[in-house]
């Protein structure tokens, strides 16, 4: 059976880097409109078709109050036809990788969503920005803190929103979690234990590629671990110590996976948290705190996370959470508000992955600098 990720994976090894130089010789940065007002839904580009695409976002837009699917940037063209049947996305309006920046003069795009191999991220927020677009850009933000650094600049200097698919944090058992730490309902968190992990298949796959994925476990799920501890605790690391397991050096020889790492937070809270593509059913977090405890187990699915604290079950309605993030980016370019979830947010998480491979590398606790 054909892979159905080859055609892609083709194009991205010719491109990933040619693009970058191509997108920064069209000039300097500029400012442009956003076309939208209080009284009609954004306008977005979707970069990238895969899976995550197909079978979460496009969804998404049927439930969105605030956006609407405008454009479509794919590498595929059989994906073309598909895609404009069923969204109803005219030819002038379908974009691949190349004509990517005749996205400028695109007036029912607002915003460009970026959901491509991590590799690829910088150069198109870059592109994206240069093109007057807001952008969403999936997780992790970059494969490096530097790259990030670099999209954080190119949108403010066309004034243009970044923001990065951090979903959870608009889930509302998350966002109940954040609330009740806030508040100290339970008393201040002393410990936190979080992981997020499963079984990979297909070894071909880009996730299993360095160049393009930066990283392995923790660079796709694990990263969900470290956000929880971060927007619970409220806090930044301030040092880290991790190690990391591999039980298939063939499979594994590009990145990681198992990574289990120790994270020390200025309050004095400890977080343990691990990730792996070994296996299944790693999907949670605890927090213990002064006076009892809140958990989520599963905690970073799309649909049926689970909440419980030492006072009882906490059941709440969960809407789409990709409409839910879009809709809240939506507004805040708007109301012109910062995001919760900016690049800025994006950055940190890097620069805590960062330090998590260094103490790996070295077999040294690591401190995290900003």
């Amino acid at each position: 059976m054909r892979n159905p990720n080859s055609n892609r994976r083709d194009f991205l090894s010719t491109t990933v880097s040619a693009g970058v130089a191509a997108g920064l010789a069209q000039g300097g940065f500029f400012s442009a409109p956003t076309h939208a007002s209080e009284n009609r839904k954004l306008g977005v580009a979707l970069v990238g078709l895969g899976s995550l695409s197909t079978n979460q976002i496009a969804p998404a837009f049927l439930k969105s109050e605030n956006c609407r699917l405008a454009a479509i940037v794919t590498g595929t063209p059989e994906k073309e036809k598909i895609w404009s049947e069923k969204y109803g996305i005219g030819p002038a309006h379908i974009y691949n990788y190349n004509s990517f920046d005749k996205l400028a003069s695109d007036d029912s795009v607002d915003v460009v969503y970026i959901v491509l191999p991590n590799s690829m991220h910088a150069e198109y927020t870059i592109r994206a920005a240069k093109a007057g677009k807001h952008v969403l850009c999936e997780k992790p933000m970059a494969n490096s803190a530097a790259d990030c650094r670099d999209m954080i600049s190119a949108c403010q200097a066309a004034n243009r929103k970044l923001a990065i698919g951090y979903r959870c944090q608009y889930e509302p058992h998350h966002v109940k979690c954040v609330e009740m730490a806030r508040n100290k309902e339970l008393g201040a968190i002393k410990m936190i234990e979080a992981g997020f992990g499963f079984k990979i298949g297909d070894p071909k796959q880009w996730r299993l590629n360095k160049q393009l994925a930066g990283g392995g476990a923790l660079m796709d799920v694990g990263v969900y671990a470290l956000q929880a501890c971060r927007y619970l605790t409220g806090e930044e690391p301030s040092s880290i110590t991790a190690q990391e397991t591999k039980t298939d050096a063939t499979k594994f020889a590009q990145v990681d996976e198992s990574i289990t790492w120790l994270m020390q937070f200025p309050s004095g809270a400890l977080a343990y948290c691990s990730t792996s593509y070994n296996f299944n059913g790693l999907n949670r977090f605890n927090a213990f705190t002064e006076n009892g405890f809140m958990r989520m187990d599963p905690a970073f699915s799309y649909d049926g996370n689970r909440m419980e604290t030492s006072k009882g079950k906490v059941e709440l309605d969960v809407p789409d959470q990709f409409a839910t993030e879009m809709d809240a980016f939506a507004k805040c370019i708007l109301e012109n508000k910062p995001s919760k979830v900016s690049g800025e947010e994006g950055l940190k998480d890097l620069l805590a992955v960062e330090a998590i491979y260094k103490s790996i590398e070295t077999r040294a606790s690591v401190k995290v600098v900003a």
